[in-house]
């Protein structure tokens, strides 16, 4: 009984009433119009009641078949008035075969009811529907609590921009007034009653014209260069402005049209969606054993998420930090319930716990992403960046050759090109190693040489916010640095498309595009917080730290490099080493590693990496004058 009177009292039973009041009334209306010229009345053959049944059961059950039950007069739209109309017309096709095989055929007696019932059941549902949409948004608009609603406009009038209106609709609190949209076309048409106002460069005059309160970027699939000139004009209006997720993030199931979402310095910087050979990703990954070094970090940990969904054998992941392998492990536990993974607490410097590692899973494919990365700190810890970055990855090379590892993965930087720090000097001798091994061993060895990361641990972006959040001041190094950029994300896929690609030995550079003007970088930031530089937030320039370059390379001038099958991934050629005087520096330098004799270290990696020398590594930092002063 109290299933019964939920059933009664739920709105759709109101509706559902409704429309078979309305499926009646026009079926009497049908019968009284044409009884005088046609035999169809429900007083000749049929009972009425025999009649009127055939035509509720099968109107309605047309009516529920075309989803006109799913949606809500409060949002009635031109999608319900189409369901309508093919419900009336498959309702009337099905209503007179039934009646022809009970009473029999004869096609004329029933036109009448083809050419009138189906239009007058049209008008029945469909205009109550409409008048009420439009009464219950007049009372919108006028109720106290809605006259404080949030005046929207949507920049950009395609499919996006109309889910959005929709969808801000259905919430509640938005009044959008309108759209802007570069396509001259659509200048002074009307999208789900709502004009598209004007082209994007008006947005600073419309917005005070109408008073707007925040715009909105409704352009998922939008370049670098669009969201560039898009935010610029959003910054000139001084208007609040969101935007929506990317495709990308429209692609994870948490995400929706509707998750409106600050613009970021990724928004701006990103390039345009990586497309990869899943097909080649899988089958060089999929049922292998995968090991992942340094698998916290923000690279190996977005390596371990990308990896988890391509369904390894095993997932096996090296941390020497105890929080972030922690927090990888909780993440991957919580969203691959299938995986089997693996998390080991361990230092891949410790000869013990690699070989231990390596021995028991025997991985298939190793992705090594350990290493320190952060340049002036390194400057002055030769001794750990040589420990770690070069000694570390003969630890792991090593073991993983003894125990039959098919490819080797390293990770490496753009810093290690032409170095001019203790970290990139460290990294390329990670290279030389790892390319000497690949033509010594059945291994496959391939190095991965990339720029900076955004957003990745102790980078220049969360820096930045961090001096932005404290008030100023922004500390750039030169007004004219610069610095490669790619997503997290980005890098981390096409890490894992060039191991499959290559058979060996090759040094594999990730195209990142442009580089990136620092101080760029840090006037977009401190605009995205709202603030003006150098009148809200200082920008002062420190000078070039030592071993700090104005720009990276991504290639040394004797390493010729060529096209590969993926756009976004290029082979340089690499330089040959010597075997014999590598093995003899780096056997001397572990020694003096024990000893800690950082001087010897030093002048290991200048005979190792020539390059270093010339850049002079203890070159004063240059003296520059801030560009924006303090008003």
């Amino acid at each position: 009984m109290k299933r019964m009177i939920e059933i009664v009292r739920h709105p759709r039973a109101a509706v559902i009433a409704h429309d078979f009041c309305m499926v009646v009334v026009a079926s009497f209306v049908v019968a009284w119009l044409v009884e005088g010229t046609s035999e169809i009345t429900f007083s000749s053959n049929l009972t009425a009641l025999m009649a009127l049944s055939i035509v509720l059961v099968l109107q309605g059950s047309v009516l529920w078949a075309t989803g006109l039950y799913k949606g809500l007069w409060r949002f009635a739209s031109f999608p319900d008035l189409w369901n309508i109309a093919r419900a009336s017309a498959f309702g009337t096709v099905a209503i007179v075969i039934v009646m022809t095989l009970v009473k029999g055929p004869s096609i004329g007696q029933w036109m009448p009811t083809v050419l009138i019932y189906p239009v007058l059941l049209f008008v029945l549902l469909g205009l109550p529907r409409m008048c009420y949409r439009f009464w219950k948004d007049s009372q919108t608009k006028n109720s106290p609590k809605e006259k404080n609603l949030k005046k929207v406009l949507i920049i950009g009038a395609g499919r996006s921009g109309a889910m959005l209106e929709k969808e801000l609709r259905r919430r509640g609190g938005f009044d959008v007034i309108g759209f802007l949209d570069d396509d001259n076309r659509l200048l002074g048409a009307q999208v789900h009653g709502i004009p598209v106002l004007g082209s994007i460069d008006k947005l600073p005059q419309l917005g005070a014209t109408y008073n707007i309160d925040l715009s909105i970027i409704a352009m998922p699939s939008a370049t670098n260069q669009q969201m560039q000139r898009i935010v610029g004009i959003c910054e000139l209006s001084e208007i609040d402005f969101r935007t929506l997720p990317t495709l990308q993030d429209l692609g994870s199931q948490a995400t929706s049209i509707g998750d409106l979402k600050r613009v970021v310095i990724d928004d701006l910087l990103g390039r345009d969606p990586v497309s990869l050979e899943w097909e080649s990703i899988r089958a060089g990954l999929v049922g292998k054993r995968v090991m992942i070094t340094g698998g916290g970090g923000s690279i190996g940990s977005e390596l371990c998420r990308q990896i988890a969904r391509l369904n390894p054998v095993e997932l096996i992941v090296v941390d020497h930090s105890e929080y972030s392998l922690y927090k990888i492990d909780h993440e991957l536990r919580s969203d691959f319930h299938d995986l089997l993974f693996h998390s080991v607490l361990g230092d891949i410097c410790d000869p013990a716990t690699v070989e231990k590692v390596i021995g028991d899973f025997k991985p298939d494919v190793v992705f090594h992403a350990a290493a320190y990365k952060h340049l002036p700190i390194l400057q002055t810890q030769v001794r750990e960046a040589f420990r770690n970055n070069v000694f570390g990855t003969m630890r792991v090379a090593e073991a993983a050759e003894r125990h039959g590892v098919g490819t080797f993965v390293l990770i490496s930087t753009d810093k290690a090109v032409n170095p001019a720090n203790i970290m990139g000097a460290t990294k390329r001798v990670a290279e030389m190693y790892c390319q000497n091994m690949n033509a010594r061993s059945q291994m496959c060895f391939i190095t991965v040489r990339f720029g900076n990361v955004l957003n990745s641990n102790g980078s220049v972006v969360p820096l930045f916010q961090e001096q932005i959040a404290k008030g100023g001041p922004v500390t750039v190094t030169h007004p004219e640095i610069s610095r490669y950029f790619m997503t997290i994300s980005e890098a981390s896929q096409l890490i894992m498309q060039a191991a499959v690609l290559g058979s060996g030995g090759e040094i594999y550079v990730l195209d990142m595009g442009d580089p990136v003007n620092i101080t760029y970088l840090a006037e977009h930031l401190i605009r995205l917080a709202g603030k003006e530089p150098g009148r809200d937030i200082e920008i002062i320039y420190t000078g070039l730290r030592p071993g700090e370059k104005l720009f990276e390379q991504l290639f040394h001038e004797l390493e010729p490099y060529e096209r590969t099958t993926h756009e976004k991934i290029l082979l340089a050629h690499p330089r040959v080493a010597d075997w014999g005087e590598l093995r003899a520096e780096l056997k001397n330098s572990e020694l003096a590693v024990r000893r800690y004799d950082t001087k010897y270290l030093h002048q290991a990696l200048v005979r190792l990496v020539p390059e270093l020398a010339k850049s002079g590594v203890d070159a004063e930092p240059a003296k520059v004058v801030p560009i924006y002063k303090s008003r």
